[in-house]
Formats: C-alpha cells, structure tokens, sequence
C-alpha cells in the first residue's frame, strides 16, 4: 500500500509563514500560528482524543496522492491565497497545520486525496476561485484521534506512525473510521530539529 509522500507537503509548505493564533491558547506546535481550535479530551501511552470545534478549510481534490498529485494540490491552493481569484485579493496563509486527507476505496482500490489550508476565523468571507476546482469547506465538530511524531517525515515514517496509531486504538477498543486518515503539517522543510508531525484518525 502507497502512502503520500508527507516531505512533498512540507516543501510546498515552505511558502506558508507567520502569524498568531486568536481566541484560544493554541499549543506550542502551533508556533504562535493560527490553528483550529480543539479541547484535549484523553492522552494515551500512543496516542490523544482531541475534540475538534467547528473549523473552516480551503480544499481541492487531487488525482491521486503521488508527489506529483500533492505538490499539484498544494500548489492550485497557494496560487488562490496569491492574488488568483476572482477580486484578485490576498487571503490569510499564517495558519496551520496543511493536510492531506486520503480515503481508501473498501475494495482495497485507488485512494482519493485532498489537499487543506486552514482558514483563520477572522476569515469570515474568501474571495471567489478562478479555479473552480477549489472549494471552500466546514468541518464539523468532530472526535480526532492523533498520533504525533518528530523528525522529518517521510513515506516510511508516516506509514509507520499510521500504523501504529490504527493498532493502538484498536487495542483500546476504540472505532473508527478505517478508511480515512490525515497526514497534518506544522512546519516548512527549513527546521531541521524539534519538528512535530501528526497522523489523524476520525472516530467512528
């Protein structure tokens, strides 16, 4: 099974930069940035249960999760921020974290891919696309299941800690969603140490 190559993301993150988060004391990996707001409801040995307020996203669909395909994604999605829209306008890039969000066909088929900026809540209204391609979404308050890991990502790694965050919850009796999970981006390929990472589960 072929795993998106979370390096691509964090590469075409290298444009995403700076700024403080509002209206809630986000957590340290947020790097003062702003990020959707969410209560820490259980730690586990290996993994947290994050419940998640309702949050806004920039998205559009990928062909698939190849590095060319994310690099694609990510690359349509910052061109919107930079002026390609319909009122040729600047929209708020100081937000993370930058996902990909894969679903697994159940016949053990190709996966779908979508690639995410975050929309800080100042946000209230997003300029038109030129690309029509892109949409813009609500995630509803949800239960987030997460896994964190340092160092830089990779392919391996990122299969690794997916793993091992599907066997932990599943060792706890805890459902959810098998066929969904979220790679999720903190950092721009510059910081070479202290790097947070995170795999993303729904619950069921």
């Amino acid at each position: 099974m072929k795993y998106p190559q979370v390096t691509t993301l964090l590469s075409v993150l290298a444009v995403v930069f700076l700024h403080g988060a509002h209206g809630w004391d986000a957590p340290p990996f947020c790097h003062s940035y702003d990020c959707p707001e969410f209560t820490v409801v259980n730690k586990y040995e290996d993994f947290e249960e994050r419940a998640y307020q309702v949050s806004r996203w920039i998205t559009v669909d990928g062909l698939g999760v190849s590095d060319h395909d994310v690099k694609a994604g990510f690359t349509k999605l910052w061109d919107y921020t930079q002026w390609d829209n319909q009122a040729g306008e600047h929209v708020n890039t100081h937000t993370w974290p930058a996902l990909i969000s894969t679903t697994e066909v159940e016949d053990g088929g190709e996966k779908h891919a979508s690639f995410s900026f975050y929309v800080a809540p100042e946000d209230t209204v997003l300029p038109t696309p030129n690309d029509a391609s892109i949409r813009n979404e609500t995630m509803p308050a949800c239960t987030i299941y997460v896994r964190t890991f340092s160092g830089f990502p990779s392919e391996y790694n990122f299969q690794e800690n997916l793993k091992k965050l599907r066997d932990a919850l599943t060792q706890a009796g805890r459902a959810f969603d098998s066929h969904r999970y979220i790679a999720a981006g903190y950092e721009g390929p510059w910081t070479l140490i202290g790097r947070h990472n995170e795999i993303w589960v729904h619950a069921a």
